[in-house]
């Protein structure tokens, strides 16, 4: 091979980043196809390949080597983050606590179209609650979109809703209940991280307001590090995997859709409320006999908070015994009475990134993922945590 060969080779390595599996693939691909290669020297390099290849692989193995998920930017005084009413209405009047916390944070509330409007039980048409948060993805003045309510109403709109500028500049989403179809939507279809946190209508400057607080050290920059005490139908073990999930009514109403949830390998997240016990048995079984439960690296069982009682037969199992009878055939760990949800303390989660959960019966951590060279957050926590969250049986919720 001539030097004017093996000088044009060396360019068009050093363009590719040798940092998965499939590069490798590249690579050869690129010796292949790129007329740069002739037959008498295919076999010559070939070999050197493959030897390349089978120790690349031992050595990213050996390193237990671990990418970075894409994250939305952090949050810092003086930017500005959005508020829209994508399902439920919301007067301006209920906001106010909200917009007094997000000013005490340094941040610019930047109030939606839909805020104050009505339509049926909506915040406006759907295309109205559509075009508005439509104008928010696509403003880069806007660095996070805060929904103001939940409720129902996200699956009317989320097929009206292009993506593209929002994937060229991503930024927080952040809501929970009816805003799981979000969560599911952009985690599932683009790989890209959202926050399953207290809505607009919830949010105060209370410093002892642990939905809130935990809201501002995660926009912030800082990690997640919680630490849970632990419960008696806790299966133990370890997992290092991506949380996704969210509310289970709405991981049901979206199966089969461009929403649908994709479970293999995740540790799974669900939370409800004001259902039956035979509603969860029901959504639970369903996501077992659609295979959802199979090849879970774990399962975190939310806030079920509020169940009816009034009028249903008798149902003599705990909402705990429903959801392990559907996993007990399986060995991934299981964390029951995790505090988010429609709860007073609902702790912030980022969905669609990873976690090291470990869980026995005397407490459950959940530390969030990150590279060891990773900067440390400069922003100061406004969450205080000394002693291990305390957590009451579901059944007494």
């Amino acid at each position: 091979m001539g030097k004017n060969k093996q000088s044009e080779i060396k360019q068009e390595l050093q363009k590719i980043p040798l940092k998965q599996d499939k590069d490798f693939l590249s690579l050869i691909l690129l010796l292949f196809f790129n007329k740069i290669m002739n037959r008498k020297h295919f076999f010559q390099t070939l070999l050197p390949l493959t030897v390349a290849g089978t120790l690349f692989n031992k050595t990213k193995a050996a390193k237990d080597f671990y990418q970075q998920p894409i994250l939305p930017p952090v949050l810092k005084a003086g930017d500005s983050i959005g508020i829209t009413c994508p399902a439920s209405p919301v007067d301006l009047i209920k906001l106010q606590d909200c917009l007094k916390a997000l000013n005490n944070w340094g941040l610019n509330a930047e109030l939606g179209d839909t805020v104050g409007k009505h339509w049926q039980r909506f915040g406006g048409t759907d295309e109205e609650r559509a075009a508005d948060f439509q104008k928010m993805l696509d403003d880069e003045h806007i660095k996070a979109i805060l929904f103001a309510k939940g409720g129902y109403g996200v699956m009317r709109i989320i097929d009206k809703i292009n993506w593209d500028k929002f994937l060229q500049h991503p930024k927080w989403l952040i809501g929970f209940s009816d805003l799981t179809t979000v969560h599911l939507h952009v985690n599932g279809n683009f790989d890209m991280p959202s926050l399953h946190a207290d809505i607009a209508v919830g949010l105060s400057d209370d410093p002892t307001d642990i939905s809130s607080t935990s809201l501002h050290d995660l926009l912030f920059g800082n990690r997640i590090e919680y630490s849970i005490a632990g419960s008696t139908m806790n299966r133990e073990g370890f997992a290092s995997a991506k949380m996704i999930g969210g509310n289970l009514s709405m991981i049901q109403a979206c199966a089969g859709s461009k929403s649908d949830i994709k479970t293999d390998g995740k540790i799974l997240f669900i939370e409800d409320v004001s259902e039956y016990k035979y509603t969860v048995d029901r959504m639970v079984l369903n996501l077992k006999r659609s295979g959802k439960l199979n090849n879970l690296a774990g399962l975190v069982v939310g806030a079920f908070s509020n169940p009816k009682k009034e009028t249903e037969e008798a149902f003599t199992q705990t909402i705990e015994e429903i959801i392990f009878d559907k996993v007990a055939e399986y060995k991934y760990p299981v964390c029951f009475g995790f505090p988010a949800g429609h709860v007073k303390d609902n702790y912030a989660l980022k969905m669609g990134v990873d976690y090291d959960l470990n869980v026995s019966k005397q407490s459950v951590t959940l530390y969030e993922r990150f590279l060891s060279d990773t900067p440390l957050p400069t922003a100061p926590k406004m969450m205080v945590q000394d002693t291990l969250i305390q957590v009451d049986p579901l059944e007494n919720r």
